[in-house]
């Protein structure tokens, strides 16, 4: 098998887990669904994942961290007018308030809540992208203060925080709900908030 197959194999073998353990959780999902979503075998499975647990951590940092780098991350880490950039991404996946989100919640906090207690791999991992989350805030919190953008006396360390519990309550909130509207109204909240950090326009 050539390298780019071996790629593909791999890719699509973490999405189909994505999706599996999005729906179900780590420990319900199902490897031969996995393998009938896929039309793969069990060797190619065990030939990149040979256990279960390598297969979810792979899906922890090869999927949710990725899609977290590609929506909010990246975009949060480049932006000249960080709060601008902030308050529009929460606005862009607030607006996301689809049948899967609002069934499934987010992937992120699902794998927290069931396996930080227990396995001590997944949660370090899943803390790491907690963490790298809530240091883009800050450096961004940071970045507008420096342009004179944000208002004085904001704790930039202790905003991350909330902004980031916030953004994760609000996906939550939704779940257990099933409410979209529920969501909207959460993230609206959430954008205002950050607006209210923002220094006042000179006279």
């Amino acid at each position: 098998m050539s390298t780019k197959q071996t790629d593909l194999t791999r890719e699509k073998l973490l999405d189909a887990a994505f999706c599996e353990i999005h729906r179900h959780g780590f420990q319900a999902a199902s490897i031969a669904k996995i393998l009938q979503d896929t039309g793969l075998t069990k060797g190619a499975l065990y030939h990149h994942f040979p256990t279960k647990q390598e297969l979810g951590l792979a899906v922890v940092d090869e999927v949710i961290r990725a899609r977290l780098d590609e929506l909010v991350f990246r975009r949060l880490r480049d932006s000249a007018r960080p709060l601008d950039t902030l308050i529009e991404i929460i606005g862009e996946l607030g607006a996301r308030n689809d049948a899967e989100t609002v069934a499934l919640g987010c992937p992120l906090n699902n794998l927290m809540q069931e396996m930080s207690p227990l396995d001590a791999t997944f949660k370090e991992r899943l803390n790491a992208i907690l963490t790298h989350w809530g240091t883009i805030v800050e450096d961004a919190l940071h970045r507008a203060r420096a342009a004179g953008a944000l208002r004085p006396g904001v704790d930039c360390r202790a905003a991350s925080l909330f902004i980031v519990s916030a953004w994760e309550g609000c996906t939550g909130i939704a779940k257990s709900l099933q409410s979209a509207a529920g969501f909207v109204l959460c993230m609206r909240q959430l954008q205002d908030y950050v607006r209210s950090l923002m220094a006042a326009p000179p006279a």
